[in-house]
């Protein structure tokens, strides 16, 4: 479905206005994060998938990883924890803006991208000799 329409203005030029869904909808003929892209193209449209997703999964790796240990005050570490907390933070408005494209597959992938990570990162199940009494998983983010 072509949702650009022709208008006509006062100078006779005729200009063209897009329309953008503000309700859910399938289809790969969307717009997600930049104008025209991925377009009509189908294997664009995988490709800003797989990008999601992996943008997804890396925000999860960031919630959960432990880079800094948590008796670290040096400079160093705060700045380390500061440049890892505007990186997920600006993944997360990434994120958030390409679901503003009501475009189903982006929600489900972006779901799933999340899933995978805490499931890799976050549940616990690939680690081994953690003590028991640590924090939950569903703290706050970015426990490096």
């Amino acid at each position: 479905m072509d949702h650009d329409h022709q208008m006509s203005g006062n100078s006779g030029m005729s200009t063209t206005k897009r329309y953008t869904h503000m309700t859910f909808f399938w289809g790969k003929n969307s717009e997600i994060l930049f104008t025209q892209w991925p377009g009509t193209r189908t294997g664009m449209y995988v490709l800003a998938l797989i990008i999601l997703f992996v943008l997804t999964f890396l925000m999860e790796w960031l919630s959960h990883c432990r880079l800094i240990k948590s008796r670290s005050n040096s400079v160093a570490a705060g700045l380390l924890r500061t440049v890892l907390h505007t990186l997920h933070v600006g993944l997360a408005y990434l994120v958030m803006l390409a679901l503003m494209s009501f475009n189903v597959g982006v929600l489900i992938v972006a779901i799933a991208g999340h899933a995978a990570g805490f499931f890799v990162f976050g549940s616990r199940i690939f680690k081994r000799g953690e003590k028991s009494g640590e924090e939950s998983d569903l703290g706050p983010p970015l426990k490096c």
